[in-house]
């Protein structure tokens, strides 16, 4: 297990991780990541949305808000780097190319409680560092820093004994058949440095984000390499690819259910993208939206798409709500806590939970536009680098309750239970 991390400063973001003389370029993997960790004073130009301690509300102040620390999840040796629920288990992703399930709900029974080692199984490992994961029925997909997608399928026995799960690897995006395909015609190689090409179903860096459309018949994936491609669940076909859809690297990706797919980038921006009715029905940029003033490291939708928050290296967690327009959104506040970079984000019904690079959480409720802070959970010896959520439906009448779950650059997955009164 890795020593404590120690404290970052508070410094000025670098404004590119790539060079502009080249159209595509591979980045460090250990200079992109620190890139993460650094952090900007807080916009001062945008209004906060937290209510003030003298502005809480008497059930939804911290000291009337429960949690719990359930048992850490322990296993991997390396920093995690994704965590993705599905149906009874909890997926997560190491940057040594691990990736294991474990028990959705971390304990059967109060006996349980304050085990720190949970049984868990090795899905696969070797491969380059897990960015992202998403699940798709008995498919898991799989980004990696080796520039690569990758699926596994998981075969179930018996759905409740997870010991009886077995994965095997069933494809590498792009297919060797895809790939095949572009190479041979000249129209479908792009140049990724002076002098080298491939074709455009290749992503040519870290793919750092993973998104499935609402009917899973799709999937999006962001890439360092500045571009946004989909692909065809079906056949794991590339239908598309928006090369330099962003001047820098792209962080993080969210999907609306009504179509609209948003991006964000070290360049600072937000983009929105939409199918385009005409041509083929390709995405266009239909918006792009400027408010942070360093890089973007992780955007969450609300349940029903129409409040964005977009988390960056200034330490400010921005609310976006529709305005008029093609998808546009407009800034209405931010949320701000934090002692350094925001490097993810979760939505789970009225809750947002934020990662610092202080390490720490951040839960917040949502009450109309504004936010109360129902809790700070510290545990992390290191950065928190991604988090997921769900309702714990084993709740009681005056109560609600949430699992958080947070992966940390100190290689653990710590699980929280929030109880919320109604």
């Amino acid at each position: 297990m890795s020593s404590a991390l120690p404290d970052m400063g508070v410094m000025a973001c670098p404004p590119s991780f790539h060079s502009k003389n080249d159209s595509q370029s591979e980045s460090n993997p250990h200079e992109s990541e620190s890139n993460f960790l650094l952090s900007l004073p807080s916009l001062e130009s945008v209004p906060s949305l937290t209510l003030q301690p003298h502005q809480h509300q008497p059930s939804l102040s911290i000291s009337n808000t429960h949690r719990r620390f359930l048992p850490t999840l322990k296993g991997h040796n390396s920093p995690i780097s994704s965590l993705t629920l599905a149906g009874k288990f909890l997926y997560t992703g190491s940057s040594d190319g691990e990736i294991r399930s474990w028990k959705r709900n971390p304990y059967q029974s109060e006996s349980d409680q304050g085990s720190s080692t949970i049984l868990n199984n090795l899905v696969a490992a070797g491969e380059g560092a897990v960015k992202s994961m998403v699940v798709q029925a008995d498919k898991i997909f799989s980004a990696h820093q080796d520039h690569k997608i990758r699926v596994w399928r998981i075969n179930n026995s018996h759905e409740t004994d997870r010991r009886n799960q077995k994965y095997t690897h069933l494809a590498t995006l792009p297919t060797l058949g895809d790939r095949a395909l572009k190479l041979l015609m000249p129209k479908n190689q792009v140049q990724i440095r002076r002098h080298k090409s491939c074709t455009w179903v290749h992503h040519v860096d870290a793919v750092s984000a993973l998104a499935l459309s609402k009917d899973e018949s799709f999937l999006y994936s962001v890439s360092w390499d500045r571009t946004l491609k989909i692909w065809r669940t079906k056949d794991f076909k590339c239908l598309e690819s928006l090369t330099n859809a962003h001047d820098d690297a792209i962080n993080a990706l969210a999907l609306s259910h009504d179509g609209h797919v948003y991006t964000g980038s070290a360049d600072r921006k937000i983009k929105v993208w939409k199918k385009n009715s005409g041509d083929q029905n390709k995405h266009c940029l239909v918006a792009t939206l400027e408010k942070h003033n360093s890089g973007i490291n992780a955007l969450a939708l609300s349940s029903d798409g129409s409040v964005l928050y977009s988390g960056a290296c200034d330490r400010s967690i921005l609310v976006w709500e529709k305005g008029g327009g093609s998808g546009g959104m407009e800034v209405v506040g931010a949320l701000r806590g934090h002692k350094n970079s925001i490097l993810c984000l979760a939505v789970v019904s009225d809750l947002v939970c934020s990662g610092s690079a202080d390490r720490t959480v951040r839960i917040w409720r949502r009450l109309s536009r504004n936010y109360n802070c129902l809790a700070v959970l510290d545990g992390h010896r290191g950065p928190v680098k991604c988090l997921t959520a769900a309702i714990d439906h084993r709740c009681n009448a005056s109560e609600k309750a949430y699992l958080v779950y947070s992966g940390g650059l100190d290689c653990d997955i710590m699980v929280w239970q929030i109880l919320v009164p109604c």
